[in-house]
């Protein structure tokens, strides 16, 4: 067991190009620094909602995920200081995203896994994909060592061995001529990638890692690095930021609303079909007083008693539609309280389940709640991926005209009835800022879209949310005395 250090520090886990094994790493570094007892806040760099699922499992501390484009330096820097205190954490470990520089374009470092390990003051472990390389390895190394001084390595880790004689083959060239460490390297084994679905990694809830799943992971890294020595020669790196002292940091964007909480009750769908949440959603909506329920629509009969709203994350809504649409009492429900105008939010998966129905990649249609008049259809190819921006172009349950929120967008599907005269809430932007086909349909007080919004990157707009939860939940107290009264 270790000894606790006054001065929490931590890692990036980077990577040379998407594909090298960042996420492998990541999760046995995580399971072999908790097997030593180490407490690990858990971290991902972008707006993956998978990645840190399986964080969540190990480290049994809720991941965040850091972003350079949809939140703040502020908020991303008071974020990590903050999630780390509370989680009385050793150690922080941040996934990255793609490639070490890869970032919006080609021109900055915008959106980069090396803008937020700069951002947090971290020093960056790089992962190499070793399969078919061999001296080469020196001068790719010698690049990315050169091409940002402000970068700070505590080593490479090398994937995809043949052999130990391979492992040893690349440490010979990295003498004399790479100034990082090797930390180790990990033998080729087909067998322990985690499997892959349409629309990438399967998630923790479908495919959640058992503890075999989870010993195997540590003793893979144990056995391929000196996690006994590591975490030592990490804490001696002077990091470069004052963000990386653990603080809480005062952000505008995450201290507690000075505003009366209204104590409502939000129904929040959670389960394999649903699982897609910014942990910051949830909990930025706990700060303006909500208090978040949660439910299943594949297999609960009703609603929780007594809500004020309801919010229907991302998720995989196809691949469980025959169980939903069999759930005849949850869809009628969900159904009900959108006709009685309760405030209902949906994005992507949950939008679809919104919508009246959706056909399936076998051609197979499956009614779904109806509470939008639109039929989705699944696709054998992406349909949209990218950061949007949105301009709320009209009042809707989380904001008003002018209002703009951040988020991303990642489907396989469409609306395939979509009549032409169909009124649209948002107007839609790319990173780059180019127009994007219009968004966020709006009915009676049922809001929904493909895009997934960050309410970080626009607190009022969970504050609009409860304050439309409120407003309803006064429209019934306000009933429920008509009828006394009568």
């Amino acid at each position: 067991m270790h000894t606790r250090r006054p001065d929490i520090k931590g890692i990036v886990i980077a990577a040379t190009k998407s594909g090298s094994g960042k996420t492998t790493v990541t999760l046995g570094m995580m399971a072999s620094l908790s097997r030593r007892g180490f407490n690990v806040a858990p971290f991902k760099v972008g707006p993956d909602f998978i990645d840190p699922g399986f964080h969540t499992s190990i480290t049994g501390v809720v991941s965040r995920n850091l972003d350079g484009w949809m939140l703040s330096k502020e908020y991303n820097i008071a974020l990590f200081n903050r999630t780390v205190t509370e989680s009385n954490a050793d150690i922080a470990v941040v996934e990255g995203v793609m490639g070490l520089f890869d970032g919006y374009d080609g021109k900055s470092e915008a959106g980069s896994t090396a803008q937020m390990a700069k951002w947090t003051g971290l020093p960056v472990v790089l992962v190499v994909d070793a399969r078919s390389m061999a001296r080469s390895v020196a001068p790719l190394l010698q690049g990315f060592e050169r091409f940002d001084p402000d970068l700070n390595f505590a080593g490479v880790i090398f994937n995809n061995l043949g052999s130990q004689r391979h492992l040893t083959y690349l440490k010979e060239a990295m003498e004399g001529n790479v100034l990082m460490p090797c930390l180790g390297g990990i033998m080729r084994d087909e067998d322990i990638s985690i499997p892959e679905r349409h629309l990438g990694l399967f998630t923790h809830h479908d495919h959640p890692l058992s503890d075999g799943d989870i010993t195997r992971l540590a003793d893979i890294m144990d056995q391929s690095i000196d996690m006994d020595a590591f975490p030592d020669s990490l804490f001696e790196i002077e990091l470069k930021s004052e963000s990386s002292s653990i603080t809480i940091s005062e952000s505008p964007i995450l201290e507690t609303p000075s505003s009366e909480p209204h104590g409502v009750r939000i129904g929040v769908a959670r389960d394999n079909a649903f699982c897609f949440y910014y942990q910051d959603n949830l909990d930025i909506l706990k700060s303006y007083g909500a208090q978040i329920i949660f439910f299943s629509p594949i297999s609960d009969n009703t609603l929780p008693e007594n809500i004020d709203g309801l919010y229907f994350g991302g998720g995989y809504p196809e691949l469980f539609a025959e169980e939903l649409s069999k759930n005849i009492s949850m869809k009628t429900e969900v159904r009900e309280k959108s006709l009685d105008s309760m405030p209902v939010y949906g994005e992507c998966g949950g939008f679809i389940y919104l919508c009246q129905k959706i056909l399936c990649r076998d051609k197979k249609y499956h009614s779904m709640t109806g509470c939008l008049p639109f039929t989705t259809q699944m696709l054998p190819r992406l349909k949209a991926l990218g950061y949007r921006e949105i301009k709320l172009e009209k009042k809707t349950i989380i904001g008003k005209p002018g209002d703009i929120i951040r988020g991303h967008e990642f489907h396989y599907s469409k609306i395939v009835s979509l009549p032409g005269d169909t009124e649209t809430f948002y107007n839609v932007a790319d990173r780059a800022g180019a127009d994007k086909t219009k968004e966020g349909f709006f009915h009676r007080r049922t809001l929904g879209s493909y895009i997934h919004l960050h309410f970080g990157s626009s607190p009022s707009a969970a504050k609009e949310f409860v304050d439309s939860c409120y407003l309803y939940k006064q429209k019934k107290a306000a009933t429920k005395i008509e009828i006394k009264s009568i």
